[in-house]
C-alpha cells in the first residue's frame, strides 16, 4: 500500500519574521531602537531646528506678520540691557535653588539612605513623593495664598512677635517686595519647595552606593565623622548632587508660571518667552530667546557630566 508522503507546513509569516530576528541581531536592534530615535529625531530635534529656523526670522512693525527673511535681529535684540538683565536673573535664581535644593536635600537624602529602615523609609519616601502627586498649579496658588500678607505665614509670624523679620526681608533690595507673596524671596521660596524632590531622589541613590566598609576604614584611620563626611561621603555624594541640579537647574531656568502668579514685576526668560508669542505674537523673538535656555542647560549639562551626574541618574 502506498503512502503519500507529506510535505511539511509553510511556516507562517509571523514564525518566519521571528526567525529572521533571531539570526540576525542587528535587524533585531534596529527594530527595537527605530520607534524612539525616529521619534527623537522626527519630533524632537525636528522642532528644535524648526524653532531655530524661526529665530532667524524676523516681525512686521506694520503688519505684524513674520517676514521669512534670514537675518540677525533678533540675536541683536538679545544684548539689550533689559534682555540681558533677564537672562542673569534666571540664571542667577537657577543658581541660588540649586543650592539651596541641595543643602536641604543632603541631611534628608542622608537620613534616608544611611539610617531609615522598613517603614520609616518608606514614610520618608512618601513624605517626599507626595507633593508630587497633586496638581502643579494647585501648589503654586496654594503658596500663594501662604505668602499672602494676610496669609498663615504672616498670622504666625504675628502671633511669635516676629514681623519684625519679616519685615526687615520685604524691605531688603533685590529680594523684598510689598508681600512675601510678590517678591523674589517668595519666588524663591516655592522654587525650592517645587523642585526639592528632584534633588532628594537621585542624591539619595548616590549616598546608597556608598560602601559602609568605605566609613568604616575612614573611621578605623583616625578620621573624625567631619573629616569622613568633608574627605569621603561629599566626593562620592557629588554625581548625585550633579544629578539633581539638572532637574533644579534646568526647570528653574524654564518655569514662567511661578515668576508669573508668584513675584513682582521683574521679568525671567520663561515670561519673556511666552508674552513675546503669546501676547505679541513676535513668534521669531520668542524662538532666539528660546536658544537661551538651551546653551545655559547645554553648558550646565556638559560641565554636570563632567562631575559623573549620568551615573546617578
Amino acid at each position: 500500500m502506498n503512502t503519500a508522503v507529506l510535505a511539511p507546513p509553510a511556516p507562517s509569516l509571523r514564525r518566519r519574521v521571528s526567525d529572521l530576528l533571531y539570526t540576525r541581531r542587528g535587524l533585531l536592534l534596529f527594530a527595537l531602537l527605530a520607534p524612539p530615535l525616529l521619534w527623537f529625531g522626527v519630533i524632537y530635534l525636528g522642532s528644535l531646528f524648526a524653532l531655530l529656523a524661526n529665530a532667524f526670522f524676523r516681525l512686521d512693525d506694520f503688519t505684524g506678520q513674520v517676514v521669512r527673511e534670514v537675518g540677525f535681529s533678533n540675536f541683536v535684540a538679545l544684548l539689550e540691557p533689559a534682555n540681558l538683565d533677564a537672562a542673569r536673573r534666571s540664571v542667577a535664581m537657577a543658581i541660588a535653588v540649586t543650592v539651596a535644593c541641595t543643602v536641604l536635600a543632603f541631611p534628608l537624602a542622608y537620613l534616608m539612605a544611611r539610617h531609615a529602615r522598613g517603614a520609616t523609609k518608606a514614610l520618608l519616601y512618601i513624605a517626599v513623593m507626595l507633593p508630587l502627586w497633586s496638581s502643579y498649579l494647585v501648589r503654586v496658588y496654594a503658596w500663594k495664598l501662604l505668602l499672602a500678607k494676610e496669609g498663615a505665614i504672616s498670622w504666625v509670624a504675628e502671633r511669635l512677635h516676629a514681623t519684625w523679620l519679616i519685615d526687615a526681608l520685604l524691605a531688603t533690595p533685590l529680594v523684598g517686595g510689598p508681600s512675601l507673596s510678590f517678591s523674589t524671596l517668595g519666588t524663591f521660596v516655592v522654587f525650592v519647595y517645587m523642585w526639592l524632590p528632584f534633588m532628594v531622589l537621585p542624591l539619595m541613590a548616590a549616598l546608597e552606593r556608598i560602601p559602609a566598609s568605605t566609613l568604616e576604614a575612614s573611621a578605623d584611620l583616625g578620621a573624625t565623622p567631619a573629616t569622613t563626611f568633608r574627605r569621603v561621603v561629599l566626593p562620592l555624594a557629588m554625581p548625585g548632587v550633579a544629578a539633581g541640579s539638572i532637574f533644579t537647574f534646568s526647570l528653574t531656568l524654564g518655569d514662567y508660571i511661578i515668576p508669573q502668579i508668584i513675584g513682582d514685576s521683574t521679568l525671567y526668560i520663561g515670561q519673556i518667552v511666552y508674552r513675546q508669542q503669546g501676547v505679541a505674537g513676535n513668534i521669531p523673538f520668542a524662538a532666539a530667546f528660546s536658544l537661551v535656555p538651551i546653551v545655559v542647560v547645554g553648558l550646565y549639562l556638559w560641565f554636570a557630566k563632567r562631575k559623573g551626574a549620568f551615573d546617578a541618574l
